[in-house]
């Protein structure tokens, strides 16, 4: 049996018909009706959003909702047919209960986990997770990006320009050495076995990465298997930068 991460609520299968103003997906259920599902991604999804892929959608038991369905999963056949996770809300959901249960040796002992916590030199930036232990062991200030982007086996990020994710890294990079920067590439696609800066798509990000690396920067590609009954963790991606 297969001890899954994170469970998905149930899915209903369809086809994406078309997705357009970032947040809206149109989709034919296998029943033939059209439905209008929200797109949990602002990004422009490179690669995972081709019309006619087959998706799973969630519906929501919330009467208040404008739009009753959410987009969860699509399907991609790039050198494999592959389930991609492309709700971006649910990366986070998943490393906390991953914190939870010390599933990332890598990261060493701690004993409390905190989520959203304020910190860089303005103090208006939160990290996704912050860790401590004993009075001895320096915190760890953990951020997380969803990567769904891929060139066959290899898992890229970003797959846009992103300056918040560059802001990111330099206010990682600024509580160096006194505190532990890990960042933490959610790979949300269980076909890629390495993970490398998607420089051709934002050159100062790649750039900002490795200058990180080099100040001690904790880098932690994340492997996901993506399945409409759950998620699980794979194991750490080969790092190439």
């Amino acid at each position: 049996m297969i001890d899954w991460l994170y469970n998905y609520p149930i899915l209903y299968p369809g086809i994406l018909l078309k997705r357009y103003k970032r947040f809206f997906a149109d989709v034919q259920l296998d029943s033939g009706e059209v439905v209008t599902a929200h797109c949990p991604n602002t990004g422009p999804m490179t690669g995972v959003s081709t019309v006619g892929s087959a998706v799973q959608i969630s519906k929501s038991d919330n009467p208040n909702r404008k739009l009753g369905y959410t987009l969860e999963l699509i399907q991609v056949n790039d050198h494999i047919t592959t389930w991609v996770g492309v709700n971006t809300a649910l990366p986070n959901r998943v490393i906390k209960l991953a914190l939870e249960k010390h599933l990332f040796p890598e990261l060493g002992e701690y004993q409390q986990v905190k989520g959203e916590v304020v910190y860089g030199k303005d103090r208006k930036s939160r990290v996704d997770f912050y860790l401590t232990g004993s009075a001895q062991q320096r915190p760890i200030y953990l951020e997380v990006k969803n990567t769904t982007w891929s060139q066959g086996t290899l898992a890229l990020f970003p797959d846009t320009e992103t300056t918040r994710g560059q802001k990111h890294l330099r206010e990682l990079m600024e509580i160096l050495p006194e505190s532990r920067s890990v960042m933490l590439y959610f790979i949300n696609r269980g076909d890629c076995q390495e993970f490398s800066p998607g420089d051709s798509q934002d050159p100062v990000y790649g750039q900002l990465l490795r200058e990180a690396i080099k100040l001690g920067l904790e880098v932690l590609p994340c492997r996901f298997d993506i399945s409409p009954a759950g998620i699980r963790y794979l194991g750490l991606a080969e790092l190439k930068v």
